[in-house]
């Protein structure tokens, strides 16, 4: 498998615990990822409704603050992902659950020094018109603008794959949303699987609009497992972002192939820590 011993880029790397460590319960999963090396995580919504039990967030921020890493990024609460949900931003009759939503996270995000969000945009839903799904979208990610700005944080807007229903899966789809939308502190999420499997032109996307990305994640194509299983160049690419003035982190959001702690063999240990 490819290592990256001799990386010429600088980004540093931050570990989805949402993706990595699943075999270990969610509150064992930051100490396990500082044991990897790792400084730094980000997470889906790590809860199972979109206000949580008090106690229940309590226990996940002890175990963030006990492993001593920090988090740099968290999903809103995306709806039942297992059900096929992909987000609550375009998702009409949901308006007030996606708004307490963006309440509780920016809330945790304040008491975890957090400052990226991601929005899952949402499906089609069936029977409901698209234009009014965008235009509740529009209002939505401006409630999400303005509660991030709160805390001096940014939004982050991702095309998916393996998501029939979402309308997002290019990064010119994405930056149609944004153009529309009009705010400094909602960004492109540049995930290279997501991109790549859509069939996206990744050199475009590093050319010409490497300035409105807010986050990069990486995992290999095919699979979406590590570096070194596909044949995607992720080295390749976040040296060309670095070139072209991306100077953010890089999400490694992967479904290991085998246990997580071997899956990272790929990366050298001493690249991280770099935050």
């Amino acid at each position: 498998m490819a290592g990256l011993a001799g990386s010429r880029h600088a980004l540093p790397y931050v570990l989805n615990l949402s993706m990595v460590f699943t075999e270990l319960p969610l509150l064992e999963r930051a100490g396990a990822a500082r044991a990897a090396g790792f400084t730094a995580a980000e997470y889906w919504w790590p809860f199972e409704t979109a206000v949580p039990d008090a106690a229940d967030v309590d226990a996940f921020v002890a175990s963030v603050e006990k492993a001593g890493i920090t988090v740099t990024g968290l999903n809103f609460f995306p709806g039942d992902m297992a059900a096929g949900d992909r987000g609550l931003v375009t998702w009409t009759g949901r308006e007030d659950e996606f708004a307490a939503g963006i309440a509780s996270a920016i809330e945790l995000g304040e008491r975890l020094g957090c400052h990226r969000f991601n929005a899952l945009y949402g499906n089609r839903i069936d029977g409901a018109d698209s234009a009014g799904q965008d235009k509740l979208g529009l209002s939505n990610l401006a409630l999400a603008s303005d509660a991030a700005a709160r805390i001096d944080a940014e939004i982050v807007l991702e095309p998916l794959s393996g998501a029939e229903k979402d309308p997002l899966k290019t990064s010119s789809d994405v930056l149609k949303v944004l153009d529309e939308l009009g705010r400094d502190n909602v960004k492109l999420l540049a995930d290279l699987y997501h991109l790549a499997v859509n069939g996206d032109d990744l050199d475009a996307v590093v050319n010409v609009h490497t300035g409105r990305i807010g986050h990069v994640q990486i995992a290999d194509a095919p699979g979406r497992h590590q570096p070194g299983t596909g044949t995607l160049d992720i080295e390749g690419y976040l040296e060309k972002l670095q070139a072209a003035g991306y100077r953010g982190q890089v999400g490694v959001e992967y479904k290991p192939d085998g246990p997580s702690a071997d899956s990272l063999s790929w990366l050298p240990f001493e690249r991280r820590g770099s935050v």
